[in-house]
């Protein structure tokens, strides 16, 4: 099943179940057809969708001005699970922009997400874990521990998504700081935290940071590089996901 969010419906499309038949002299290749179903309405500018990995089949979908909703039985619930709105800064490339459950979030109750805030000392992102009982439909904002922020220099390119790998670390994708070019050429300079994905143990903890530095981390030992950094480059890494087959 693919899932497209356009404005504010999510609409979903069945998996081709067969390759395209071969290209004949004069032809064209035949496609099976693809039909649209609606799934959800009355969102909010969806960004995200995803599942908490516990068989409750809840959906659950990130909503750009700060709030994540969950479509249940195949309705989208009236009250959100987490309403960050008053916290978060959206508008453009900023926004709630990604969250991601512990892969032990049925006995846990613990997820993560990822979103922009102005504060006195400019914009950042903040990667937040919250806390809550895995069978609730419903999140308290109160409980937020910041894990990581960093200061964003414009409001674009502002990465946003989150994932936990088959190894159990959590993957944070941010992008180079925005404006265009890489004007501070983030992408390439390894003392930054922009432009790079990032890998980080949530499970533990390193000195006064709020998680700890996978040991394998390939830049650990480089006294010019972040230790969190796992790949750079990057201009803005929205989306990205794990092979569920091979774990690339």
């Amino acid at each position: 099943m693919v899932s497209v969010a356009i404005g504010g419906w999510l609409l979903a499309a069945p998996p081709v179940m067969s390759a395209p038949a071969p290209c004949q002299t004069g032809g064209s290749p035949s496609f099976p057809p693809i039909q649209l179903t609606l799934l959800a309405g009355g969102l909010t500018q969806p960004v995200g969708l995803t599942h908490a990995g516990d068989g409750s089949g809840r959906l659950f979908i990130i909503e750009q001005p700060g709030r994540i909703r969950i479509v249940k039985n195949g309705r989208v619930q009236p009250t959100a699970f987490l309403d960050l709105s008053r916290t978060v800064t959206a508008g453009g490339e900023r926004g709630l922009l990604g969250m991601a459950f512990h892969p032990k979030f049925s006995t846990n109750g613990r997820f993560f997400v990822n979103y922009t805030r102005r504060t006195d000392g400019g914009l950042q992102t903040f990667i937040s874990e919250f806390h809550t009982d895995p069978t609730s439909d419903r999140a308290a904002w109160a409980g937020e521990r910041v894990v990581m922020t960093v200061a964003q220099p414009y409001d674009n390119h502002n990465g946003g998504h989150l994932a936990f790998g088959p190894d159990g670390y959590l993957y944070i994708g941010l992008g180079d700081g925005g404006s265009a070019n890489d004007p501070h050429n983030n992408g390439q300079t390894l003392s930054t935290l922009l432009g790079k994905m990032l890998r980080i143990d949530v499970d533990r903890r390193t000195g006064s940071n709020a998680y700890a530095i996978p040991p394998d981390n390939p830049f650990i030992g480089n006294k010019n590089a972040a230790p969190e950094i796992w790949a750079y480059g990057f201009r803005n890494p929205w989306r990205y996901a794990f092979d569920p087959a091979t774990g690339r």
